[in-house]
């Protein structure tokens, strides 16, 4: 970013910030307060004397992501690194606690399988039983597999992805415990997908990535890979025996209704179907782009009221999920870790508001 984007975002004049660049002044302990925050650091980390180490700085992981999006907006990379902090609280308090609840990452071998292959033996991996048709059902099951899932906040603050961004996931690959982030969206079925998608680079590449519109669409051979995996993953051939062609409507604008009971179903979109029904032969490349033609404007005039924040002690685990939230109360209740610490992990919940969470975690 410019030196000039920089003064705006944190407030300084700039005269001032040209000043401190051109080392004709000092910032005040305030300003540089306010530069360390906007980059995800303590002002410690400015006041070191030597040149820092990009290494160690950044991880692997993270550099792999900007390399994919190298014009990601500062708040964006901050997200990124705010969401390997938690995932090495994560890992430290499940080393500590050596509580077989929190398994480890133990991925299937797909070296050599085609895609419909790899994603039947990622179902069956994942021990889906048919019965998930939500994101918290994918995500549990995504969990029990040794991967954390964190779903961005819909409010402002540090656990959103900036409205203005078109982010819509992304992963970092660990071999102890891989992350998947992905966006909360108006359709939870668009959801359902970005994680199928983030867990196939998961398990197809053994790489990070990160993931827009445009990537969930693309045809460079990860990404189409990725989708595949996720399409095959949430809709398997033998799914697709139970939709009749014959009942397809004539006008892509009744394609929602005709497929209305699948969707609801398996917790994916009309357009996951219709792909999967492309690729499969039983409909035209003409029909599907048809269909994402008319839904493209359909979905450009909605619009989604925003949702009173009532249940201020329910967001960490709406972010973090049911296994992240709870490794941190048996944390705490084995007094590895101190009540203020624990609120610090819970995105600074208040203590009162951490005692509700723990009793609706415990449905009390």
């Amino acid at each position: 970013m410019s030196v000039q984007d920089l003064a705006a975002q944190i407030g300084m004049a700039q005269a001032s910030m040209a000043a401190v660049i051109a080392g004709e002044q000092q910032p005040t302990f305030a300003q540089l307060e306010r530069i360390a925050k906007f980059f995800g650091r303590g002002v410690l980390f400015f006041l070191e004397q030597d040149e820092p180490e990009l290494e160690e700085v950044h991880t692997t992981q993270f550099r792999t992501l900007a390399n994919q999006k190298p014009n990601m907006a500062p708040r964006m990379r901050a997200l990124i690194e705010r969401a390997e902090r938690q995932r090495e609280v994560y890992i430290s308090l499940r080393e500590d606690l050596d509580d077989q609840e929190y398994p480890e990452f133990a991925p299937p071998q797909l070296d050599g399988m085609n895609i419909a292959d790899a994603a039947a033996t990622g179902r069956a991996w994942l021990r889906l039983s048919g019965a998930e048709n939500s994101f918290e059902a994918y995500r549990s099951k995504v969990e029990a597999a040794g991967v954390l899932v964190f779903r961005s906040n819909g409010y402002g603050g540090k656990w959103q992805i900036p409205k203005e961004d078109s982010i819509l996931g992304f992963s970092l690959f660990d071999p102890r415990c891989p992350l998947i982030v992905v966006r909360k969206e108006k359709w939870e079925s668009r959801q359902n997908f970005t994680l199928m998608h983030e867990l196939g680079h998961l398990l197809l590449h053994r790489t990070s990535s990160i993931d827009d519109d445009r990537d969930m669409h693309g045809n460079h051979d990860g990404e189409q890979e990725a989708n595949t995996f996720a399409g095959h993953l949430l809709v398997p051939d033998a799914y697709l025996t139970q939709i009749s062609d014959q009942d397809r409507p004539t006008d892509v604008a009744e394609y929602d209704e005709w497929l209305s009971d699948q969707r609801e179903l398996w917790g994916v979109s009309t357009e996951v179907i219709l792909r999967r029904l492309l690729d499969s032969g039983r409909l035209s490349r003409a029909e599907y782009v048809a269909y994402r033609t008319w839904w493209s404007r359909w979905a450009s005039n909605e619009s989604e009221a925003a949702s009173p924040r009532m249940y201020r002690h329910r967001e960490p685990k709406h972010i973090f999920g049911n296994r992240f939230v709870r490794l941190v109360f048996d944390a705490l209740e084995s007094e590895r870790i101190t009540l203020a610490r624990a609120s610090t992990y819970l995105d600074s919940l208040k203590i009162s508001d951490l005692r509700e969470l723990e009793r609706h975690c415990a449905g009390v």
